[in-house]
């Protein structure tokens, strides 16, 4: 299992997620970096021997416009690879992320209009190049399509595995920020499903929790929160094996 550091870009800045109340997102304050710009933090996770990072383009998903921009340069400087999540729901918005050098593309079912779109982009990139994050809140698929509403999250899961997706995000948004943990029991279903490889995020604790949930199979696990405060230290990460 590996952690993945997560930046949330807000109006050009890394801001702290907290419970998807994003009108009330403030610049990041951490112990990992004395700035909020998305660059200077990418490179403190670089430098820590983090070699993936995941960025929220809030701005896309809020269709304020893009922090690609900013994507493209994080890429460029820190070599790192990076899961962009920029609201993308059709393929030209997939290779506008691309052409901004992501590593990999995340469809967000929170901004999902057609299921279809997501075995469209799959057949088209390869599922190595597609994450599909399964957005929840408390525990309810958030999406702007009334099926995937309606299917409910491990069914939906199940949908996306016949599409030939392989890798899901399980993300509850209620939890982000809070360090309250995962929902641990709704985490074990999904990892039943032998062919997915689960990613969980939203309100991990500590070292503790990372050990529980590399017990169970989880793949990975996406902090931010944990480590800005250092709840989590990159020392012990590296020490389980975890980065």
């Amino acid at each position: 299992m590996k952690t993945i550091p997560v930046i949330d870009i807000l109006n050009g800045v890394s801001v702290h997620a907290v419970r998807g109340k994003r009108k009330e997102y403030q610049p990041i304050k951490s112990i990992l970096c004395d700035s909020a710009d998305p660059l200077d933090v990418a490179s403190a996770f670089k430098a820590l021997g983090f070699t993936e990072l995941y960025i929220a383009d809030l701005d896309s998903i809020l269709d304020k416009g893009t922090s690609l921009p900013i994507v493209e340069q994080i890429a460029e400087k820190t070599k790192l690879k990076i899961m962009v999540d920029a609201g993308i729901a059709d393929i030209k918005s997939a290779h506008l992320a691309f052409r901004s050098k992501a590593s990999k593309i995340v469809i967000g079912t929170e901004t999902l209009q057609n299921l279809s779109f997501v075995k469209d982009a799959v057949e088209l990139f390869g599922s190595e190049r597609v994450v599909v994050s399964l957005d929840l809140m408390n525990g309810k698929v958030l999406s702007e399509s009334e099926k995937a509403k309606a299917l409910g999250a491990l069914e939906l899961a199940h949908e996306f595995m016949e599409m030939g997706v392989t890798d899901i995000i399980v993300l509850d948004l209620a939890r982000v920020g809070s360090s309250e943990g995962v929902n641990l029991s709704q985490l074990k279903e999904f990892v039943s499903i032998s062919k997915l490889r689960v990613f969980a995020g939203g309100g991990v604790q500590d070292i503790k929790e990372l050990k529980v949930l590399k017990s169970m199979g989880v793949s990975g696990v996406l902090l931010a929160t944990a480590l800005h405060t250092r709840r989590i230290s990159v020392t012990v990460l590296k020490t389980a094996n975890m980065v």
